[in-house]
């Protein structure tokens, strides 16, 4: 698969986990919000929701760390 010029092993690779686990992550469609973030941020990309007249932007620094 193809992302933005991008391959589906370099998001892996992102991630920090194998090719077929990205693959098996992919078929299920198992992402969380988390994820989410990653992929946009790794694609360049924003990651937002929209109600109305509101635009909501998630970012890397909207992800919760154990600090």
């Amino acid at each position: 698969m193809n992302f933005q010029g991008k391959k589906s092993y370099e998001l892996a690779e992102y991630f920090g986990i194998s090719a077929p686990a990205m693959r098996n992550k992919m078929s299920r469609d198992s992402f969380s919000a988390e994820d989410l973030i990653k992929i946009a941020d790794f694609l360049e990309m924003e990651l937002a929701f929209i109600s109305n007249s509101q635009k909501t932007i998630l970012e890397m620094s909207d992800i919760k760390t154990d600090e």
